[in-house]
């Protein structure tokens, strides 16, 4: 029986007193794809949030467990130091941050080694090569004046310096044409054959697992799991939307 990764047991958050999460339970497997879908305000970027470790959620009882060791006590960056990714529906722009310079600077502490610029950029080049990405796009300072597609493609190139073990996509595919989409899920296609990633997809629409195939599908309404499946829940979905489930 393949092993699972990362395990979240009857997890309940909330926030000033208001309950997000009411016992939520999934389970994905090692170099698998999962993908976490359901309407807006169900509680799905929260519980990305709370995998990585943002301090401004309370968890009230259960558990999070990646390779069956506890991260509720780990720090964010403990967490990364573990390999786990996390992809924001809204990256900042740093004004005075070079590219190359901060990419490098995740990479050395990622691999805890001490790379040179020069033998970085030759790695960088490659990375960005599955994005379709320019090296003029290396002379400016990080996101700033990027475009919501410039910051997605950003975040996915970070994703490939860093190889973690599971990438978290927080609603990636949202404002992206379709030919970003399959830019993006080639990144995270060759992460999954060459690099045994695990992939927590989370998304309103099917339309990007069309390119990334989802090993399990859940669906999250109002805080709870209501539907666990195949790739059979994503079709369903497609034609009866997300009322059926749940109700």
């Amino acid at each position: 029986m393949k092993n699972y990764l990362l395990k979240v047991e009857n997890l309940k958050v909330s926030v000033e007193d208001s309950n997000i999460l009411n016992g939520v339970n999934l389970t994905i497997d090692d170099n698998s794809v999962c993908a976490l879908m359901g309407p807006n305000g169900s509680g799905k970027s929260t519980l990305a949030q709370v995998i990585m470790g943002h301090s401004g959620y309370e968890i009230t009882s259960g558990n999070i467990l990646l390779e069956g060791k506890s991260l509720l006590k780990m720090s964010p960056d403990k967490r990364a130091g573990l390999g786990i990714f996390l992809s924001f529906q809204y990256p900042s722009e740093i004004p005075g941050v070079s590219i190359p310079s901060y990419l490098r600077m995740i990479y050395n502490k990622r691999f805890d080694t001490s790379i040179s610029p020069v033998k970085f950029r030759k790695i960088l080049q490659e990375k960005m090569k599955l994005l379709d990405m320019k090296d003029s796009i290396l002379e400016r300072y990080l996101n700033e004046g990027f475009s919501g597609g410039e910051k997605k493609k950003m975040e996915i190139l970070q994703m490939l310096v860093l190889e973690p073990k599971l990438v978290i996509l927080d609603e990636t595919d949202s404002g992206l044409d379709i030919d970003a989409i399959k830019v993006v899920s080639k990144a995270v296609n060759y992460l999954l054959k060459e690099k045994n990633a695990t992939v927590l997809l989370i998304t309103h629409y099917s339309r990007i697992l069309k390119y990334i195939e989802p090993n399990k599908v859940y669906i999250l309404r109002e805080g709870r799991i209501v539907q666990e499946g195949g790739r059979g829940v994503v079709h369903e979905l497609e034609e009866k939307g997300y009322s059926p489930f749940g109700d």
